[in-house]
């Protein structure tokens, strides 16, 4: 069993600082058994940025009439009229993205965006600038919170997670000089001001990729290279443990900006 303040010490030996903005993606099942389970995960990240710091993870909603947006778009609407609508506050964080987004988005100072594909959820002083009024369409892309957590110097922290599950990259999608992006158009049943709504939402495909690519899922190929990569002698990316967890600590920006030159040249053939 891991007390937190043992996972505070990892964190901070890994380099997380106090004041830090994070990206955070985490597998419990790697991390192992700590007290207070998720609860005291959060509580350790929380330490570990200090009261001047803020992390924020991808949470997306629990959507049990997904499958409706593979239907044809004039069937849609019907489909969904008596489907349960997203609800910002109250309904669950998608399921695959794991135990601790639900544990993070019920603790009491958590910020949740109101979006049902592109939701966040963030702590610290900065969680609501990075999630209030976000775009509905294309929200990864321009004014998203993934263009705004990188402007304030963001740190990606995989506490474990699988290697294709770095969501800053879908920004890099929209910054790839690629033609023909594949784009999607998706209808959610939503709780709006004047009650339950079908909506649209337009964005590029975040689930298939914006192009077909003959290969494993390019986000892991990207990360992978540039975990690789070397500055000097030293690599770029901080690699360590945290609880059981093979954890990376790595610069947002960068490896955004690698992201996007990558998907230039490999996706824009």
């Amino acid at each position: 069993m891991h007390e937190v303040a043992a996972i505070v010490e990892d964190l901070v030996r890994l380099g997380v600082r106090s004041g830090d903005v994070l990206m955070v993606h985490a597998s419990l099942r790697k991390i192992g058994p700590v007290s207070q389970r998720a609860a005291g995960v959060v509580a350790a990240i929380d330490r570990a940025v200090g009261d001047a710091g803020t992390w924020m993870m991808t949470m997306g909603a629990s959507d049990e009439w997904a499958w409706v947006n593979d239907r044809a778009e004039a069937e849609r609407e019907g489909l969904l009229a008596d489907a349960i609508p997203f609800d910002p506050f109250l309904t669950p964080a998608q399921e695959d993205v794991g135990v601790l987004a639900e544990v993070m988005r019920t603790t009491p100072g958590t910020f949740v965006s109101n979006h049902p594909e592109g939701r966040f959820g963030a702590r610290g002083p900065r969680a609501r600038d990075l999630l209030e009024n976000v775009p509905w369409d294309h929200y990864y892309g321009e004014g998203s919170p993934l263009e705004r957590i990188l402007k304030l110097g963001v740190k990606v922290l995989r506490l474990g997670a699988d290697i294709d599950t770095v969501t800053i990259l879908h920004y890099a999608e929209y910054l790839a000089e690629v033609k023909s992006k594949r784009a999607v158009r998706r209808h959610r049943r939503v709780l709006w001001e004047a009650g339950p709504v079908t909506r649209t939402v337009d964005c590029l495909d975040d689930s298939r990729g914006i192009v077909e690519y003959d290969g494993p899922d390019y986000f892991g190929v990207i990360l992978t290279a540039y975990c690789a990569l070397e500055e000097g002698s030293r690599k770029k990316v901080t690699h360590g443990v945290v609880g059981n967890a093979p954890c990376d600590l790595l610069d947002g920006a960068d490896l955004v900006a690698f992201g996007a030159t990558w998907m230039t040249r490999n996706l824009g053939r």
